[in-house]
């Protein structure tokens, strides 16, 4: 559904040009679970802001359902490390805030938000304001805010990167069960084998930068829940290890 052909993108300054990526191509299949891993400051970041269209490309198209797109895209969101919620207003109107701005009416927004805070296990904190919500809690909003919006793709940049390893492997399973819930394309950046292994349908590996596609890998044979002490995880994961040093969270 998504297709990613030869983009590349360069930073031009006075102080030296900067290659961030360099000829990816990727075709992105309908209610797949894509995961993105490469090192720290690779590239990955900046691959999928220009998915989002918030970053232009140097050179490259992307096609979505056959049709090139630029700039934003109301078919696709995104969910950031830091989820940018609004301290001063509730979860259900954090949840709620890009249907108020496409002027739907309240009882329908509210109604749409609550299905979405449901889903991702917030049901009870409606009224609650974030600084008394857990990370993980936030990062629930900030996926039911990304749901609101009926994207067909969704992108995730790192965002249970900031979180304690027991609150992540709880949002890792929790992720999981909403997609299972109600299907959406998702691309994720990670730079955790472990976490990629775990979510992907294939785990697309990035060179250092500029990023390029260094390896693909297919795991969508590979049977959910995933045991991370398996033989079957651990290989994987020792082979994508090998390929190239990555933060071993």
């Amino acid at each position: 559904m998504l297709e990613v052909d030869h983009i590349a993108k360069t930073f031009f300054s006075d102080k030296g040009d900067t290659d961030a990526i360099e000829n990816i191509s990727i075709d992105v299949k309908e209610n797949e679970f894509l995961v993105l891993l490469g090192p720290g400051q690779c590239g990955k970041s900046t691959f999928l802001n220009i998915i989002a269209g918030l970053v232009k490309p140097t050179s490259g198209t992307i096609k979505l359902d056959g049709k090139p797109i630029t700039g934003t895209d109301p078919r696709i969101a995104m969910v950031f490390q830091k989820t940018g919620l609004y301290e001063w207003k509730t979860a259900m109107q954090n949840a709620e805030l890009g249907l108020k701005y496409r002027k739907v009416s309240k009882a329908e927004r509210r109604e749409i938000a609550q299905k979405y805070l449901d889903l991702v296990g917030l049901h009870g904190f409606e009224n609650a304001y974030p600084h008394a919500l857990s990370g993980g809690m936030k990062q629930r909003v900030g996926i039911a805010r990304a749901y609101t919006a009926n994207p067909e793709i969704l992108l995730m940049d790192e965002p249970f990167g900031a979180l304690d390893a027991q609150t992540r492997y709880a949002m890792e399973e929790e992720i999981l069960r909403i997609w299972n819930a109600e299907k959406r394309t998702i691309i994720f950046v990670t730079n955790n084998i472990e976490e990629a292994i775990t979510l992907g349908d294939r785990v697309i590996q990035f060179t250092e930068r500029p990023a390029t596609v260094k390896k693909i890998y297919d795991l969508s044979s590979l049977a959910r829940p995933r045991s991370q002490v398996s033989p079957e995880f651990l290989r994987i994961r020792q082979e994508i290890a090998s390929n190239e040093e990555l933060t071993l969270e």
